[in-house]
């Protein structure tokens, strides 16, 4: 594989596959929720991307065009040649260019809290600032700021497990890393040309209170992408999944079940 990636297996080898790319700056295991749900009938995958949780760090040199190379490597080890791939912002990031580059190897998608456009000249600044934050302050500090911003204000004040689990998550992680795929998330392209001539089953799922990839960045998405089905999970910002895992696995194992 072009990375060290490390991963998880589970369910039935010879059933649909289902491969998860987990948000900046989290590991797999934030789908927990989704492969609890999937694990009878799929066989789903999950992984930490390059710099994040027990894949290589490697020199912090990240392009996103690497990290779709090891999604690519990751299904050809596992002997995966289309795969339903499923993506939560910088995951979604990933996901849509995998799709670009190769949609032969893709059988749907599902895009949740991300959006299709490179970042503004405003959004790559913050990118800078949030490097100079992390290398100053450290992950911890990052993490703690960036959970204020990507939950709901009803998560924040009713659910703080979820909150402290997600901070502790980032926190573990390294400032080589976070500091790497800021870089790659600034320098992406931009993918919104392609997503006309997206000829697969797509879903696009987005929270209610997302405030760093809004529902109106889905609703366009779901305008350029043919037969797309886009909703919106209610009382959830930009973690989604965590935030109304019901709703969401909901609309997920409902789309599945269509296109097995």
């Amino acid at each position: 594989m072009p990375a060290n990636v490390y991963h998880f297996e589970y369910g039935d080898s010879s059933k649909l596959p289902v491969l998860f790319t987990h948000a900046f700056p989290l590991t797999h295991s934030m789908w927990n929720p989704q492969i609890e749900a999937l694990d009878v009938g799929y066989r789903v995958v999950a992984y930490d991307m390059r710099g994040f949780g027990r894949s290589d760090t490697g020199n912090g040199q990240y392009m996103l065009e690497f990290m779709v190379d090891d999604l690519f490597g990751l299904m050809d080890h596992l002997r995966i040649e289309r795969a339903v791939l499923c993506g939560l912002s910088m995951g979604g990031y990933i996901t849509l260019r995998a799709a670009e580059r190769a949609l032969d190897r893709v059988r749907a998608l599902v895009l949740a809290d991300t959006r299709s456009e490179a970042d503004s000249t405003e959004a790559k600044v913050k990118r800078a600032n949030a490097i100079k934050t992390v290398q100053k302050h450290g992950v911890a500090m990052f993490g703690e700021n960036f959970v204020q911003t990507a939950f709901a204000p009803t998560t924040l004040t009713e659910n703080a497990g979820l909150v402290e689990a997600t901070a502790l998550a980032i926190r573990g992680n390294s400032v080589t890393g976070v500091c790497g795929a800021l870089v790659a998330m600034a320098s992406r392209t931009d993918t919104t040309a392609f997503l006309p001539e997206i000829k697969v089953p797509t879903l696009i799922l987005v929270g209610e209170h997302d405030a760093l990839t809004p529902p109106a960045a889905s609703r366009a998405m779901a305008e350029k992408i043919p037969g797309s089905e886009l909703h919106v999970i209610p009382g959830a910002g930009h973690l989604s999944n965590l935030e109304n895992a019901p709703a969401f696995n909901r609309h997920l194992t409902e789309f599945l079940t269509r296109i097995q």
